[in-house]
């Protein structure tokens, strides 16, 4: 599927991604901070991934990890700096939310450490039930992040 307005595009298009590029953005996140880029790929073909774009270049992005039946969790919504106060990660996140294999789902969950009156808009609240949630919870999984970080294995979270 694609969306357009004006000169940017959204795409769902896997061939139109570039892996460079949002590899890029999510290394320096505060949630993915040092991912590899191995990483990166093997996350991509295992998601329902979105695309930004201005005039074919990359901008932004987000993914879906879904059965495309009764669940989904989004994840990696994500727009270059630049691109930032524009309003492009509200639509991206609509055309997300409006894609076809998302809409009558059980249950949508999202992480989010600043975000919460973006995502509030669009229906997201705090967990129902948070007593019913459980994790585990590796917050710096990346052996590269050690190494060449700042050492203190924290992800900002």
């Amino acid at each position: 599927m694609k969306w357009q307005r004006g000169e940017f595009v959204v795409s769902d298009s896997r061939g139109e991604l570039d892996i460079d590029a949002i590899h890029a953005l999510l290394r320096d996140s505060y949630w993915a901070r040092g991912i590899p880029r191995s990483v990166v790929v093997k996350a991509l073909e295992n998601s329902l991934c979105f695309g930004l774009y201005h005039n074919e270049t990359q901008v932004g992005f987000a993914r879906a990890i879904t059965d495309r039946a009764t669940f989904a969790y989004l994840a990696d919504v994500i727009i270059l700096p630049d691109y930032r106060g524009h309003g492009l990660g509200k639509w991206l996140l609509a055309c997300v939310l409006e894609h076809p294999d998302l809409q009558g789902l059980r249950r949508l969950l999202l992480a989010t450490a600043d975000a919460h009156g973006l995502y509030g808009r669009y229906g997201f609240t705090a967990l129902n039930r948070p007593s019913n949630c459980m994790e585990i919870s590796r917050p710096n999984p990346y052996p590269e992040d050690r190494e060449q970080g700042d050492g203190d294995g924290s992800d900002g979270r």
